[in-house]
């Protein structure tokens, strides 16, 4: 009897795992293209920066924006050719850069606590080179999206950290 059901038991198993296999394959890919969608539909070009108003209740292209950031948002297609990004760290509590690839994973991130030097990134990926100045960032695929982020007081004016935070730009490289 028992043979008869260590043979269900085991295929089963191998099933199970296969599943999850293409579980942590194919999810993250999702999100990605999901995220990369909904920040589209919001406004943002592909390989281009948009930075995006105050957070409000109603604020839902990515799930649970906080009220405190300000988002800018560049959803990148590599495809035809590298993408530039021109930033520098804002003054203000905090301020980062994240690069996040086709699988969701952040291969790229810099804030004003580490250094407050202009950043200038080429994100890659395959053989593409980064052009003279930028420094190379390379991804897994083609599509992704990089984003700020600025911690604001909301006490406080934020029409100059607003202003310094849209001096920010990504394009496609020539």
């Amino acid at each position: 009897m028992i043979r008869r059901w260590l043979g269900a038991v085991m295929l089963g198993l191998f099933a199970g795992l296969v599943a999850w296999q293409v579980t942590l394959a194919l999810v993250p890919q999702a999100l990605m293209r999901l995220a990369v969608a909904r920040v589209s539909a919001q406004g943002s070009a592909i390989n281009a920066m948009t930075h995006a108003p105050l957070v409000t209740a109603k604020a839902r292209a990515i799930v649970r924006p906080s009220p405190d950031l300000l988002y800018s948002a560049c959803p990148f297609d590599l495809s035809a050719r590298p993408l530039l990004i021109d930033a520098t760290p804002v003054t203000a509590p905090y301020w980062s850069l994240s690069v996040f690839d086709g699988q969701t994973n952040a291969v790229f991130v810099a804030n004003n606590q580490r250094s407050a030097a202009p950043l200038r990134l080429a994100v890659l990926t395959g053989d593409q080179v980064a052009p003279a100045g930028y420094r190379a960032v390379r991804v897994g695929g083609a599509t992704g999206i990089a984003l700020i982020r600025v911690l604001i007081d909301r006490g406080a004016p934020m029409g100059a950290i607003d202003a310094a935070r849209r001096t920010a730009r990504c394009r496609p490289a020539r």
